[in-house]
Order: C-alpha cells, then structure tokens, then sequence
C-alpha cells in the first residue's frame, strides 16, 4: 500500500523523538525556542494504511501527552530545589556550552549570533560603554533584552546575565543619580544610609534592564597616591566592613536560615553585587595601580580581608579578583588565596570574576604568553572570565587545555556551578527579560533626595575661623554681595568625578542632569542677596568687589584608575592662585572637591573655613544645604591627611603619627535659625 501523508500543525514542545510503533513517527527531532508558546510546528506524521478520524484523534492526544511529559526538565523547574536544578543542566552540557558560561564579553562585540555561537554567558559595558550617548533607559533595556533573546534561543536556554560599573550609583547612564563616592560615604559611618543607597542603586540599574554591578569596592585604601582611593570607604578596615551594608542593599537581606556563603539577590528589584577587588588592592607600595601590596599574610588578613568576611556572610554573588600582586605574585595566578582560602576557608559559594583583561595582565607585558594566563588564571580558580574582546582566543585555550588535560574538568564543572548557582538564585531563568516597568526609578526625585543627604553627611568641616568662638560657618543667607569661584563651582563633571557617563569622568556640565555646587548657592540664599561668579579673579577684583564673604570651590580633575595615581597630590592650577586672591581679600571658605586628601597645608593659614566636599556627585545642593546652616556639618575623616606627601603613607595607629588633620577629626556645627 502506498505510504499517504497527513500534514497536521500542533504546538511545539521540546522532545528528541517520539516513535510509538513502525507506523507512526514523529520527526526531525524538535527543539524549544524561548517563545515556544506563540509557535507552532508542522509536523509529518507518516501513516502506513487508512486510519478513522476517532483512532487518529486518539494517537494525536497520546502523542501530545507524551511530548508534553518528555518537554518537562527538572532545571526550568522553580520548584525544583536549587542543587537538583544545578546537576540537572550541568548534565545535559556539552564542553563548548560550560566554557561559554563562564566567558564574559563587552556588548560592542556581543552580537546575536556571537551569543548563540559560543554560547556566551555573560556580557558587560565596560566604563563609558552605552547603547548611544545620552541613551534612555528603554534604549538600554532594548540592548540587554537583544542579547538575552539571543542566549536563551539556544539548545539550553541559558540566560546570560548582565554586568556593569554602578559604583556611585548607575554612573554610566544619563539622567541617573550619582551619589558622593565612596571615599565620602565612609564619611558619615552611616550603614543604614549606605543600605539605602544599595537600594536606590539596585533599582536604577534595574531600570535599565541590568541585573549584576560591579559593587562595592571594599578596598582598604592606605596610600592616597593610588588612584583608586576616591573608590575606598577607609583606610580603616571597621569603617569599610560597616559599609557593606550596601549588599544587603544591593541583593536585598539575606533570610535568616541562609548557608554560610551561599548567594542571594532578592528577585527583580535587586542586583547581584560583586566585592572587589580581591586581595590587597588598596595596599600597594606608593599606592601605584595594579602594583605590589608587600605585607605579611597577618597583615594581609588582618587589614584587607575582613570586609570580605562580611560581604560573604551578607551573602553577596562574585567577587572580583584584583590586578595587584601580593609579594611578587599576581592575584589573578593566586591559587591558595582565590582557591584556598575564598572558597576552601571561607566557603564562598558565589562565582569569582576576573577584572577587566585580568588574565592578560597575569604576564609581563600583558598579552605575552595568553594560553600560560589562561592555565594559571583558571587554575587559580576564577570562575568568569572578563575577556572582553578576544573571546575565541580564550574559549580555543581553554577548549584545548581541558582536553588534553591541563585543566581538569572538575575545575570548568566548579566553575559554572557557581555561575548557574548565581543565575538560578536570582532568578534569572524565570525572568530573563527586562520590562519598562523601573524605567520612573532612573533619577527619581527620591534617590535625588537620598543622595542629598548623603552628601550633606559626607562633608567634613577642617577649619571654621580663625578662633572657635569666631566662626564664619554657617554663612547668613541673607547678604549683600557675596563672590564665588573656582573651577569646580560650577562644573557638575568635576564634581562628580571619574567613574560619571565616561570611565575617566568628565569636565563641564553637559553630561548628566544634576546641581552644580554655584546653582545650589543661588538657590539657597536670600532672593536680595547678589551672587558673583568668577572663576579665577585676580585680587583687584576682589578687593574692589566689596563682598560679604566668598566661598572658593577647588581641588583635582577628574580620574579613574592609574591615570589617578599621583606622587604629588597638588590641587589643579589655578586653583592655588584663586585661593590666594580672594581669601587675601575677604572672608573666605574654601570647598575642596576631590578624591582623597590633598595638599592643603600651604594655604590654611590665608583661608578662614575649609570643608572637605570629596566627590559629592550630582546633588550639589547637598553642599549649600549644610554651608548656610540648613543642617550642621556632622563628617568626620575616615582618612588621615597628611602633611606632606613625604609622609605617606600615613595611616591612623603608626608610630611617630603627625598628621594636619588626624582619623576622625571634623568640626561641626548646629542648624542655624534664619529668619
């Protein structure tokens, strides 16, 4: 009898083949794509002979049965408990899909078909790396959800998770909030403040379809030269260790019956956090980027790591590795440290990720013998590799040192456990695609607000007149003519500081919305009082100008990382000059915006008031609110400043320790009553 065809279209369902007997099969194979509901197949069901209607009803019913029961797996099950879901994916893995999850790659070279080729399991925007200049949220979401789609209509469907620098807020995207570093926040010794910073900061980067920061950085900074130290709560590790209260923050509080190490994130109003840098970074010798920390292991441990213990026992996702060496060897080739001690000793449980190219840099020039950081960098037991451009080059490394045996197969298994660990816990399989729904949380008046008083509590008061009962803080809002200047008074770029819109940050006020510290002044006093801009008058302005008081707002550039690190400290020019002008000639307070403390003992005596603003961020209002005595100034140093450079570095507990200003000074004062 000749062999009829019957067309018929039913729904898909994921099943390798259904045979039932020798007249009915089921084929090709099928596979799942995400949207598998909204599809359909056409399948070929073969029949040898003439069936009725009813009897070809019935097998139809069986067959879907059937293809409904095989389209059940235990990983995409919620119900599921968490390691069942794990071993059942890892089972069904193939190397080329392991060595793709822990491959992390920046989103100019994470096209569709680069995510379903390699299977990439995770993608990043590197510092200044966005969808378009001045990209809304829903550009962004866009961008995230294009990649994800692209992940999850693989064989598995593995979502890929989405990282970003979001370490004073969402700092790479327009409109965001950009809190006060946190060289400022370690400041206010405010762990609650700072946990809802973590919140306000989880939400934006939410908006934006992003589910993993780069944050905190837990650094212990204990030389001001680095320039990375803007980045560090302290150079007291209890007051670091009390800042990471921003990963509960960040990830949500973690439940009390939680296993030691294991990760958290709440669900899709939270992010995953990343302690960082791991080990010793803040330890460097002349604070020289990315350098060597010399210390014994007690020291070691007993400055640099404790913030770790915490963030671990908060439950928090990564971790970092650091580009910096520990007496000669390279953290990213620290097997007894990474391995031995993180996730042995400490039992972490979360994956650790490379920093940016941290493999290359294992080498001398970075680069050099790439397969040699590649055996050493895994080896060591870093789990997620930032690449973030050369990709295949990594994934052929290592596809070729696994199977011959360099790197044993159990260490690609521990590594993407840890990775689908993370991905699972936060629920990353059941929601892998961002909705407009956060988009309202970018730069909310709330997280303004937040951020506001965050600054308003990171300041520090260093001098107020030249005797106590003489004060010149607060300054009356109510004045004739009043000078400002300086060139960071009216510079929302400086005042921000590196790591805003670009990695370096920016000069100027065209990069993001916010409140520049001169707008803030003009807001603030008496609508009678004049306010006089110059950004750097000579003293015959000033003397002739008849001003009530002048308030000078100096201090660094804008930096990030080792174009940072600096041997001299010297605030940028003009900025002695202005100061001697106009505090020569009048009143003056002076308002010193930058990353750490810089010289300033040449110029005390002419300046009658001097207020440390660090890097406040965009809500400049901060600094008017607490200048003219709407709240008191409250700050206290969590650095030491020096004297002079020659005695760096100098820390809080050093023999023969004479600072200008010791750890813990600040002056403060009360609410004034304006009328």
């Amino acid at each position: 009898m000749e062999e009829e065809k019957k067309i018929l279209t039913i729904p898909t369902f994921s099943v390798d083949s259904l045979i039932w007997d020798d007249s009915f099969t089921i084929s090709p194979p099928l596979n799942r794509s995400p949207d598998f509901q909204s599809k359909s197949l056409i399948w070929e069901l073969k029949t040898m002979g003439r069936f009725s209607i009813p009897k070809l009803g019935f097998v139809l019913l069986c067959c879907l049965a059937a293809v409904t029961e095989a389209a059940y797996v235990k990983y995409k099950d919620p119900k599921q408990p968490l390691g069942v879901r794990i071993k059942d994916l890892m089972g069904r893995m193939t190397l080329a899909e392991k060595i793709g999850q822990m491959t992390q790659i920046e989103h100019t070279v994470a096209t569709p078909d680069v995510m379903k080729k390699y299977f990439i399991g995770s993608v990043l925007s590197g510092g200044g790396s966005v969808p378009a200049p001045k990209a809304t949220p829903e550009a962004w979401i866009e961008m995230v959800n294009a990649m994800q789609k692209a992940a999850l209509s693989t064989r598995l469907g593995i979502p890929m998770i989405y990282g970003i620098d979001a370490v004073h807020g969402h700092n790479n995207v327009y409109k965001a909030t950009i809190f006060p570093h946190n060289v400022g926040l370690g400041v206010t010794r405010d762990p609650q403040l700072i946990k809802k910073i973590g919140a306000a900061t989880a939400l934006e980067v939410r908006a934006t379809g992003i589910p993993y920061a780069f944050a905190p950085c837990i650094a212990v900074c204990r030389d001001p030269r680095w320039g990375r130290c803007y980045e560090s709560y302290s150079e007291d590790h209890k007051i670091v260790q009390l800042m990471t209260e921003i990963i509960p923050g960040l990830q949500g509080d973690l439940p009390a019956n939680s296993k030691k190490g294991v990760p958290f994130v709440a669900g899709k109003n939270k992010v995953a956090a990343c302690a960082k840098h791991y080990l010793g970074d803040g330890g460097t010798t002349k604070g020289i980027n990315e350098n060597n920390t010399v210390t014994s292991l007690n020291g070691l441990l007993s400055i640099h790591m404790p913030a770790y213990l915490n963030s671990i026992s908060k439950g928090v996702a990564t971790v970092m590795v650091s580009y910096s060496s520990w007496n000669g060897v390279k953290m990213h080739a620290n097997r007894d440290l990474v391995t031995g001690f993180l996730k042995n000793k400490l039992k972490f449980r979360g994956f650790v990720i490379s920093d940016w190219q941290g493999l290359d840099r294992i080498t001398s020039p970075q680069h050099a013998n790439y397969s040699y950081s590649v055996e050493v960098g895994v080896g060591a037991g870093i789990d997620m590799i930032m690449v973030p451009y050369n990709f295949t080059e990594f994934i052929d490394d290592l596809t070729y040192q696994v199977k011959h045996k360099i790197i044993p197969m159990s260490r690609i298994d521990d590594a993407v456990k840890r990775i689908l660990r993370v991905k699972f816990v936060m629920g990353l399989f059941e929601n892998p695609i961002a909705d407009n729904s956060l988009v309202n949380q970018l730069g909310s008046q709330e997280h303004r607000e937040l951020a506001r008083e965050a600054v308003r509590k990171s300041l520090v008061l260093l001098k107020n007149g030249e005797a106590a009962d003489k004060p010149l803080l607060p300054l009356p809002k109510k004045a004739s003519k009043i000078l400002v200047a300086g060139t960071h008074a009216d510079n929302l770029g400086y005042q921000c500081g590196g790591w805003t819109i670009t990695w370096q940050g920016l000069s100027g006020n065209d990069l993001t919305t916010g409140t520049t510290i001169l707008q803030a002044i003009k807001n603030t006093v008496d609508p009678s009082t004049q306010v006089v801009y110059s950004q750097n008058p000579d003293a015959e302005f000033v003397k002739s100008g008849k001003f009530s008081h002048a308030i000078v707002v100096v201090g660094e550039p804008s930096y990030a990382e080792t174009n940072g690190d600096s041997l001299n400290l010297t605030i940028s020019q003009p900025g002695p000059d202005t100061i001697y002008n106009v505090c020569g000639a009048v009143k003056c307070v002076v308002v010193l915006i930058s990353g750490r403390p810089v010289v300033m003992q040449p110029y005390l005596s002419s300046i009658d008031a001097l207020v440390a603003a660090w890097l406040p961020g965009t809500e400049g209002q901060g600094v008017a609110d607490v200048l003219f005595g709407d709240y008191g100034f409250t700050g206290k140093l969590a650095r030491t400043w020096f004297k002079t450079v020659d005695q760096l570095p100098i820390n809080v507990g050093d023999p023969h320790y004479d600072p200008l200003f010791p750890f813990g000074f600040g002056l403060t004062t009360k609410p004034a009553r304006h009328n």
